[in-house]
Order: C-alpha cells, then structure tokens, then sequence
C-alpha cells in the first residue's frame, strides 16, 4: 500500500507540473500580437517556446521550418495548382489575350537609318528581351536572341493597360500569379508557385521575417551567372550562391505596414557550389522552398524566378504579403474558381 500511494503521489506531481506548463505556453500565445488565438500564431509560438527550452534551433531544425499552419496544407488553396504561363507565348487560338504575335522585318517606321534588333522591338513593345527570346525560341530559353527575317514572336499587347499581381499567403509558402486587365477589371491566374520565406520570428505580425503588406516591385534588376562577385552583408561573394540567377527588388511600400520595402525581394533559390573529379559545378538549393529559412526576401526556383523575370520587368507589378490567402485585397479568393 505504501509503495502504490507514493507511486500515485508521483503521477499527480507529473499531471500538475503538465498542466501547469501548458498553461504557461499557452499564456505565451496570447502574450504574441499576430493575430491572437489563430492556429498559425500558436504553431509558430510553440517553436518559439521549444527554441527558448533548448528543444530546438529554428536553423537547423527542418521541423521548425515546415509550414506554419499544417492544416493548411491539405486544403483547396493549398492543393489548387495553375500552369498557364505558356499561353503568354504561344501562337494561334491557344495564345493569351494580353499578347500580340510581331513578325520581324529588320527596317521599321520607328527606327530610322539602321536595321532593327531584338532590343528595339523590346524597348518599342515594352516587352522584356527575355520574354521575345523564349517566344522566338519556342522553348525555355531567355538567352538565344538570334533573329532571321521572318520570324514570328509574341509581345505584350500595345492595345492592352495591364499590371501584373502577385498573393503570396505565408501560412502556406505559397504565391498566385495574375495578370489585371485594367480595361475589363479582368483578373487571370498564370501561375501558381511554391516559395520560401523568411526564419520564424514570433513578435513580427507576419510570424516571419517576410513582412505583410503590398509592395510594387522596382526596376533595379539583376541577372546573375556562376563567377559573378558582390558585396552581401558586407562580405564579397559569389551573388548566385545567395540570390540564384535573378533578383526583382520591392522598390516601395503601397499599404499594409508601416515598413520600408528596402532590401526586400523577389530571388531565385540560392546554388551551391559542388566539386566533382576538381571541377567546379553548381546545383539550385531547391530545398528551401516551403521552408523559412531565408532574411526576409521570397525564394523561388530558378524556372519560376527566370519565368516571373521574363513577363514582369517591364510593366507595374504587385506583390500582397499575407498570413492567408482569402485575407488579400487585390484579389478575392473567397470567389475563386478552383478548377
């Protein structure tokens, strides 16, 4: 008898003590800003409590960097996938409504004394050099720019006002891709995209360090290759092991927070650099998408970012950061056909 009631004794130590912590963590939610009591707050509060325990490191913890809400992820937002991309730049009945089809002749009415190049028709069509090289090329290819009398390509439609709009729901690393027919108020998906986004930080409204808010993407582009060398945090590095091959920088804030959209973007996923019988080659970390691993800025794949780079650069562009999609303004996902 002795020896069952201390052995009930301690179990009803172990329950108190249990519930006591719970209680405790659960006080830590409520204590957290972001959006009190959502299902998304509490998971990232609960890594937060295992990193402040000793339990685990954010950084190298895969567990703590999965999605936020994992009930997310088997929902019809999380599931619904659009590929439509291609419709920019095919021709005939199956090419997109927003794209015209040009056919090349190297004298124009609008470039006097020399033959015209690809970079004219670019500047003239407001149509990146990279969107034209994958129409001419018929294929994945933005580099090959080589031209014959003849040819047939498409651009962006002089005759349409269109911006480009991206939703990007941290809750479930995830990014909708649309094109707005400011004529028609016509909103098109293109494109949906798997993304990764910045490390758990519970005291920012976002639970990330990717912030909430609308942002116009600015002009100040770049394209990276294997031995380009910059600058990153102060330190000279080879920009394609941190940026991929494509950077698109948040050039302003429009609504949301009160932030600067300084230093944020859109970039691909980062290469690493692998030596093989000592010869130096790359491949893409595509495992950081539907992580939080990364300072702030919005990984992509190299195929996506290159694509987005291609279509984007030379037209008004916006990217909604939110916790969920059907909390977005410039599109309502509450109506959505997912088809």
């Amino acid at each position: 008898m002795p020896r069952a009631l201390i052995i009930a004794t301690l179990c009803l130590f172990a329950l108190v003590g249990s519930l006591g912590l719970i209680k405790k963590r659960k006080g830590s939610v409520t204590a957290i800003k972001a959006q009190e009591g959502t299902e998304m707050v509490a998971q990232v509060a609960q890594v937060a409590a295992k990193e402040a325990d000793g339990e685990v490191e954010s950084k190298d913890n895969p567990s703590a960097l999965v999605l936020l809400n994992s009930d997310n992820q088997a929902d019809k937002f999380s599931q619904h996938h659009v590929d439509k991309v291609g419709t920019l730049f095919a021709r005939g009945a199956h090419k997109a409504p927003i794209v015209t089809t040009v056919k090349y002749v190297s004298k124009v009415p609008w470039i006097k004394g020399r033959p015209v190049w690809i970079a004219d028709y670019a500047t003239h069509y407001k149509t990146s050099r990279h969107f034209i090289a994958r129409s001419l090329n018929q294929k994945i290819d933005y580099e090959t720019q080589k031209v014959r009398r003849g040819d047939y390509f498409n651009v962006l439609s002089p005759d349409k006002d269109i911006n480009f709009i991206m939703v990007l729901d941290i809750s479930r690393a995830k990014m909708w891709f649309f094109y707005h027919d400011l004529d028609t108020g016509e909103k098109v998906c293109l494109k949906t995209m798997s993304v990764g986004l910045g490390r758990v930080d519970p005291m920012l409204d976002s639970g990330t360090l990717t912030p909430l808010g609308v942002f116009r993407l600015g002009d100040k582009v770049a394209s990276y290759r294997p031995g380009a060398v910059g600058l990153f945090q102060g330190n000279e590095v080879e920009l394609i092991q941190v940026f991929g091959t494509r950077w698109i920088p948040f050039e302003e804030e429009v609504s949301g927070l009160e932030i600067s959209a300084k230093g944020y973007g859109l970039h691909g996923a980062p290469w690493k650099e692998i030596e093989d019988d000592s010869q130096v080659s790359y491949r893409e970390c595509s495992d950081v998408l539907g992580k939080y691993e990364s300072d702030g800025c919005v990984r992509l794949s190299q195929k996506d970012i290159e694509e987005l780079y291609a279509i984007v650069i030379t037209k008004p562009t916006y990217v909604e950061v939110v916790k969920d999609c059907r909390d977005a303004t410039l599109f309502d996902f509450n109506t959505m056909t997912l088809d």
